[in-house]
């Protein structure tokens, strides 16, 4: 087993406290699901919010879903001009035996336009529902 970085993104269609915590919630669930992971092969996870972002602590959502013991921490994106609005990053480091361009990074709704340059990418977004 290593220690892997997985990356990930959702884009919200507003910001609205259960809106977020479903769509981040949405988004751990498709990182352990496309890397065959469960909730106990996170090492530590850092999520980022848009500063347009104030409902709720993305974190929190994974809290929700039962990791209680894994450290995780929140922080605020760059307020870049142009950059897409309503958009939680994850990082999350976690334990597999994949290799790293083995990592299916993932990539929801809008965020699905954001890295089209990784290798392994899971994207889906709003279109293809």
């Amino acid at each position: 087993m290593s220690i892997r970085a997985v990356r990930g993104a959702t884009q919200l269609e507003v910001d609205e406290r259960e809106h977020l915590l479903e769509r981040v919630a949405e988004l751990v669930k498709e990182v352990l699901h496309a890397n065959d992971l469960a909730d106990e092969d996170f090492v530590s996870a850092i999520f980022t919010a848009t500063p347009d972002i104030h409902s709720e602590f993305p974190a929190y959502a994974a809290r929700q879903m039962g990791m209680a013991d894994v450290p995780l921490i929140c922080a605020q994106e760059l307020d870049i001009a142009g950059a897409m609005p309503r958009v939680v990053r994850l990082m999350a480091h976690v334990e597999t035996d994949l290799a790293r361009d083995e990592i299916t990074h993932v990539y929801l709704h809008g965020a699905a336009m954001l890295r089209r340059d990784l290798t392994h990418v899971y994207a889906k977004s709003d279109d293809a529902v």
